[in-house]
């Protein structure tokens, strides 16, 4: 069970530090950097912490541009941009992406083929894979955002995604988007999912971390922490606190899994 980490030793590492973090990016990571901020600034009031969203992309720019001191990305930051911004990349935690419908859609299961085929804008009835009579309504992330990156390379195998898909900014607004449409079909990190949407299988294996851990479900990213060089001494104590067992346990309260 989750503890709250103020009772834990891994907090001694701010003591006498103070001064600000600021943290965007990549929208996933948002519920563990916050419920970290808040144990770290309860045990140390002279530290102040700002988390923010805006995508994968937002976050390797922001971060890169020195206006955040840790851009967060649900992939693995380019050569490119390590070469641009000279970045130093973190990554704490595993996580699986699912394609996710309306909780009351009746498909419970699609094969790889049938999700590319549907986001391709191919197949654009439910009826056609097992569902009610119904058009198809899509919903997809941005460019920028890391879940598309893993979803589209891993599942869509850089297929191409039709042009009447609806885009919506984060996981948080794709969890409302399906929750409030029952014909949808969209994608979230599985640690986003709860009763407001469905995972669907795929090719008949559960959308869990516990699958995605043991290589049984193949839409899979890991979740970085990125700083502009070497961080600073109060950085470093922030991603060490992630690393840390405590910040495992803030990991898994979130649904997601802590890489050693």
């Amino acid at each position: 069970m989750f503890q709250p980490a103020a009772l834990c030793g891994a907090l001694d590492g701010f003591a006498g530090l103070e001064g600000s973090i600021s943290i965007a990016g990549g929208t996933a990571h948002i519920p563990v950097m916050t419920d970290a901020a808040k144990e770290i600034m309860t045990f140390n009031p002279k530290i102040r912490i700002t988390v923010e969203g805006g995508g994968s992309g937002a976050g390797v720019q922001k971060v890169g541009e020195g206006l955040v001191d840790i851009g967060n990305t649900g992939r693995a930051i380019s050569e490119e941009e390590i070469a641009k911004y000279g970045l130093k990349s973190f990554a704490f935690a595993l996580d699986g992406v699912a394609a996710a419908v309306h909780p009351q859609n009746p498909v419970e299961n699609l094969s790889q083929q049938q999700v590319r085929d549907i986001f391709a804008g191919t197949i654009t009835g439910w009826k056609d894979v097992g569902g009610k009579d119904g058009s198809i309504h899509l919903f997809s992330r941005d460019e920028a955002s890391g879940t598309r990156e893993v979803f589209w390379e891993k599942l869509l195998k850089k297929g191409p995604v039709a042009g009447t898909a609806n885009i919506v900014p984060s996981n948080g607004a794709m969890k409302i988007a399906i929750s409030q449409d029952k014909d949808a079909i969209g994608y979230v990190g599985i640690g986003h999912v709860d009763q407001s949407l469905k995972a669907v299988n795929l090719e008949s294996v559960a959308a869990t971390q516990e699958n995605a851990m043991n290589g049984s479900y193949p839409v899979v990213r890991k979740l970085y922490m990125n700083t502009k060089g070497e961080p600073s001494k109060l950085i470093k104590a922030f991603i060490d606190y992630i690393m840390s067992p405590e910040g495992s346990e803030i990991i898994k309260k979130h649904g997601y899994i802590p890489l050693k």
